[in-house]
């Protein structure tokens, strides 16, 4: 796997959806290298703490192969869609999808060493974003989520890098089967236990797995699908 960055997006903190509510999600394309630490892009921002940014959601990547199906989906008419930075995203490429990107794999970007850490979990802010009210939940049933890395070696990446992989630790495990256990077939206990039990899987996503096997339920998704 090697292929060119097409654009590096960085944003900050603003307004957002409901009063009162803040988000970066818009974040547009930046040329030159970018400074790279363990908490990202040193230039990007992230509103609520909580639940994006840290050292195992550092960067997102977001692919532009799932433009064609999007405007297939919802027409050529919605804000953003099939444009670099539509999701969010920091990284844009045009050559692999979550069937191609495995959990663990290590890349060079620039002079940055990343490691794919999760996939995403959309959350209503998407809806927003796109004027679609199920937006978010359209991204977790098709699975076109992109992921996360954490930084394994702080660098600089810039719009034209290669993106590289050196190293693939869990191929069993490519994001689309990780996707699918955590949307699709949510009661694998087998699957889960496995999970639970990947140390290059972001933590929260493997307390996630602990959690279903404790409790025999899958989360409530509402809240993070629809808001409030």
């Amino acid at each position: 796997m090697d292929l060119e960055i097409s654009a590096v997006l960085l944003g900050k903190a603003a307004p957002f959806g409901p009063p009162g509510r803040t988000s970066a999600i818009h974040k547009i394309p930046v040329d030159g290298p970018r400074a790279v630490g363990p908490n990202g892009f040193l230039d990007d921002e992230q509103a609520d703490r909580r639940v994006h940014g840290g050292p195992d959601k550092a960067i997102h990547h977001y692919p532009m192969d799932h433009g064609a199906a999007w405007r297939a989906d919802l027409g050529d008419d919605v804000p953003f869609l099939g444009t670099p930075g539509a999701f969010g995203e920091n990284l844009s490429t045009t050559g692999i999808t979550e069937a191609d990107i495995c959990l663990g794999d290590r890349l060079r970007a620039g002079t940055a060493l990343l490691e794919v850490a999760s996939g995403r979990q959309p959350c209503w802010k998407l809806n927003h974003r796109f004027g679609v009210p199920d937006m978010a939940k359209r991204v977790q049933n098709t699975a076109r989520t992109g992921w996360y890395y954490r930084v394994i070696e702080d660098g600089a990446i810039g719009s034209g890098d290669r993106l590289t992989l050196v190293d693939r630790p869990c191929p069993g495990w490519p994001l689309i089967r990780l996707l699918r256990v955590l949307y699709v077939d949510t009661m694998d206990r087998a699957a889960l236990a496995e999970m639970a039990a990947l140390p290059a899987l972001a933590q929260s996503w493997r307390v996630l797995a602990e959690r279903r096997l404790e409790r025999s339920a899958v989360e409530d998704w509402s809240g993070r699908l629809n808001g409030g």
